[in-house]
């Protein structure tokens, strides 16, 4: 009888690795075309509008409501409603159901509104808090201002697809959500090419592409709750008690689920000060640490989550604990090597990305250090993704958040400490050190309230990546001279950078082999 037991348990987690990691290889597939229009996007805009003030200013103005939906929507949002979410798809009518989702959503609509108009007056104030050093090149500081004013109702448009994904997500429909973001890089692309000659001041048809994607993501997405029969029926209710729930577990949540924007945010506002091109250089870099981010770390923190809620309501804490493994063995086996061929990759990537006309090698030279200092987080940055569901799946909000503090004021003391020797790279390595204290302190707080359990053989598998990724660099170390980079011509720079990224993972996944590490090690959690 223990035998048959043994060998169900055993039947169980695999099936449950099986169906993570294809809900997590749709979102990654996804999200990797997504994050490749991005690039094309970014090359675009770096090949046409190269680095300049315009440029600063247009990055703040896009950055304020797309950190603000981060803030809101994907962190704080996303990780107090998918629980209560799963808790009524659980042990609710489907009729009660559909009652929650209309009051959440015609509640969220309403108070998104009175933000947005509260957003648009208040642009000069926004740009003046989180850019003070614009005020000092006028012209620059005003153009933010516009582009702000026009760039803000996105928050509207894009939290509320951010809760149409939610839903998605639950019912474990993860396709659409994780395409849609393809249609804000379309739509940036269109409004380069086509309406920036149009304007006096070109990057202004950059904001409004960023309004138009706004409306264009939330419509793409509403056919699907349609299908699902979820299609919401506006309703504000502030006094239902499962939306006030909701709104109690978002406030504390902030500064728990969405720390590295809050660090960035910051970073944004220090880097003000500094040289022309500083805002612009931290943009690039962040924008190449969130491709590994958001193809591994979102696609397993959207994954998982739902995962986790649903053990957590069927009180099933040996499958919250293994799930919880399972995501930090595919973090590391993934991460670490993704981490260490960034940084050593820094130079030569951007270099081959945006080295065209308006964006020269002095640029590329200038954003690879603060990118190197980016991709040394970028482990640290996905645990933060995996590890906060461990807290937020069970209603625990004020744990992730009171170590989330710790981490905001590293981070502030540390810019106010590196960035003087350092400059803007010294910003990026601030944020990176940040991450890397809240990473170790939710995991300890996860291992002292045995929320989690490690598996088995976790020393031997740390052993074997790190032997791994050993070779990998020194293969990189010996391959890679930065200074030809810079003179190559384009062909020559993207040739000798797929060799290289092809060779390292070749390498990687021979030390592995050697190594010992098999498919069981992920699949048996």
């Amino acid at each position: 009888m223990s035998t048959f037991y043994s060998i169900n348990i055993a039947l169980k987690r695999c099936d449950l690795s099986k169906q993570l990691y294809k809900s997590t290889a749709i979102v990654s597939g996804m999200t990797m075309i997504s994050r490749i229009m991005g690039f094309a996007r970014d090359m675009l805009i770096a090949n046409l509008f190269g680095v300049s003030l315009a440029t600063d200013a247009f990055f703040v103005a896009f950055k304020i409501p797309n950190f603000l939906r981060r803030l809101f929507a994907e962190g704080a949002f996303a990780h107090a409603f998918v629980p209560i979410l799963t808790d009524y798809k659980q042990h609710k009518p489907a009729h009660e159901l559909k009652t929650f989702v209309d009051r959440t959503a015609g509640t969220l609509s309403g108070l998104l509104v009175l933000l947005t108009i509260a957003g648009v007056i208040a642009a000069p104030l926004l740009i003046l808090f989180f850019a003070p050093g614009f005020l000092w090149t006028g012209d620059q500081y005003h153009l933010a201002v516009e582009l702000l004013q026009i760039t803000f109702p996105y928050l509207l448009f894009i939290t509320l697809t951010a809760f149409a994904g939610a839903i998605l997500n639950a019912h474990g429909k993860f396709a659409v959500p994780a395409i849609t973001p393809v249609l804000l890089n379309l739509c940036m692309i269109m409004a380069a090419v086509w309406l920036s000659p149009k304007f006096s001041e070109p990057i202004t048809a950059l904001a409004w592409g960023v309004f138009a994607a706004g409306v264009v993501q939330l419509l793409f997405q509403l056919p699907s709750l349609l299908k699902l029969g979820l299609f919401p029926r506006l309703r504000i209710a502030p006094d239902d008690h499962s939306v006030k729930k909701v709104v109690s577990l978002m406030l504390p949540s902030i500064f728990g689920v969405s720390v590295v924007q809050v660090n960035l945010l910051f970073d944004t506002l220090v880097a003000s000060f500094l040289a022309s091109g500083s805002v612009s250089w931290l943009y690039y870099s962040d924008r190449l640490v969130e491709f590994p981010l958001g193809i591994l770390g979102v696609a397993v923190s959207t994954v998982i989550l739902p995962n986790l809620s649903k053990s957590h309501a069927a009180n099933d804490l040996s499958t919250f604990s293994k799930s919880l493994d399972w995501g930090l063995k595919l973090v590391l086996i993934t991460g670490l090597p993704a981490t260490l061929g960034l940084v050593l990759l820094a130079q030569p990537i951007l270099s081959t990305l945006f080295q065209y006309n308006e964006f020269g090698a002095e640029d590329v030279r200038m954003a690879g250090k603060s990118l190197a200092a980016f991709a040394l987080g970028l482990l640290a940055f996905i645990l933060i993704k995996i590890l906060v569901p461990g807290f937020t799946a069970r209603h625990d909000l004020k744990t992730p958040t009171r170590i989330g503090l710790y981490a905001i004021v590293c981070n502030v003391l540390l810019n106010l400490l590196l960035v003087w020797p350092m400059a803007h790279a010294g910003i990026a390595l601030a944020t990176t050190l940040a991450a890397y204290v809240n990473a170790v302190g939710l995991l300890i707080a996860l291992l002292k309230q045995k929320i989690y359990q490690p598996g088995a053989h976790w020393r031997a598998f740390i052993l074997r990546v790190v032997f791994a990724c050993t070779l990998m660099s020194g293969f990189l170390i010996g391959f890679v001279d930065e200074s030809l980079w810079l003179n190559w011509s384009v062909s020559d720079r993207g040739w000798h950078l797929v060799v290289a990224i092809i060779a390292a993972m070749s390498i990687y996944l021979l030390g592995l082999g050697l190594s010992g590490i098999r498919p069981s090690h992920l699949i048996e959690h």
